[in-house]
């Protein structure tokens, strides 16, 4: 497997040309606050000061978790196949967002425990029937893992636009990206773990220590490796294309806790991958905040979602078209004739 070539945004001299023309609107310096600095990304990302955002796309990678069996999960691991049938008739949360804010979405069946058959808007790239429960082995081969990594990649290589949003969908797999976490940042496991599908107090402590057992039991390092042990096929299908969008220079949509553990992982293999991703929101899931921390993160929503599916990151979409319209479109101090502060 070949990890793409990801070229880092900095560009001393468009980042004068952005910064200059993002100020000479007619604003008070920094009045627009967090989409100056967006408009700015989106500017280098793209090699331009008038970038444009052209046909968003978001990807909901789907696949089941082997240590659902260890009971860490509020829902039955149905729920999994359940929801992707929801999507394809497109009655969940995130096709309703994705239709509102003109992205297209494409669900990916990554390892689901369910035989969907052809479907129209499934993207079949089954690897397994779910993975094996890492409570008592490792979630997944070394092959498979780079097999995913790389479905990943080509996905992102069949899609036309500049704009990527990533969400997910798996049963037991907060227990995976939390043991994610915990490997590739050392944040300890009490501070990884969350409710999830909506565990009480016992529940959580009982995937907390679920999860502390399977850490003693894989003495695994690197991102890889860690991937192996403990991730997920929709987790490491989610590394391959968020590292093939960035070598593409897209910009890319991170949702919340479980596509961040995602990032993780790819920003461990090429850390050049942060530069093009814009942090929809912080999610209410406990761990969410502690990873973006790590990731000195800046997110532009707080809303209190934990739902995943890419929810956030197809919300964050109009503020993408803002920063990106507001550099395009709004006057200058010389053309609207308005008077510059004065020194």
């Amino acid at each position: 497997m070949t990890i793409p070539h990801i070229t880092p945004i900095s560009d001393a001299s468009l980042a004068e040309q952005l910064d200059r023309a993002i100020n000479n609107k007619t604003k008070p310096l920094g009045s627009l606050g967090a989409l100056e600095a967006l408009a700015k990304q989106i500017g280098l990302v793209q090699k331009t000061t008038a970038p444009e955002l052209r046909q968003p796309a978001i990807l909901v990678f789907a696949g089941d978790h082997g240590v659902v069996a260890e009971g860490i999960s509020a829902f039955p691991q149905d729920v999994t196949w359940q929801m992707v049938e929801n999507f394809l008739a497109g009655g969940a949360a995130i096709n309703v967002f994705a239709r509102q804010n003109g992205c297209s979405l494409r669900v990916v069946d990554a390892g689901v425990n369910h035989d969907f058959g052809p479907r129209e808007g499934l993207v079949n790239r089954k690897l397994a029937p779910g993975t094996r429960n890492f409570a008592v082995e490792k979630a997944m081969s070394a092959q498979d893992c780079m097999e995913a990594i790389e479905y990943g990649m080509e996905l992102v290589e069949q899609l036309p636009g500049n704009v990527l949003g990533f969400g997910e969908m798996g049963i037991g797999n907060t227990t995976a990206a939390a043991a994610l976490m915990h490997k590739l940042t050392g944040i300890p496991v009490a501070e990884c773990v969350g409710a999830g599908t909506g565990l009480n107090a016992q529940g959580v402590l009982h995937k907390q220590r679920v999860i502390e057992a399977a850490v003693a039991l894989h003495d695994v390092n690197g991102a890889l490796p860690v991937l192996s042990a403990f991730g997920g096929f929709e987790i490491a299908m989610m590394v391959g294309a968020m590292l093939k969008a960035a070598e593409r220079r897209m910009v890319l949509l991170i949702d919340g806790f479980i596509v961040t553990s995602a990032l993780l992982v790819a920003a461990r293999l090429k850390p050049e991958v942060l530069d093009y991703c814009v942090f929809s929101h912080c999610s209410d899931e406990s761990g969410h905040k502690r990873m973006l921390d790590h990731l000195g993160a800046r997110t532009l929503l707080n809303l209190g979602l934990r739902l995943g599916e890419g929810t956030g990151a197809a919300l964050a979409v109009p503020l993408l078209h803002a920063a990106v319209n507001f550099l395009n479109q709004m006057a200058t101090f010389e053309s609207a004739a308005v008077s510059e502060k004065s020194a």
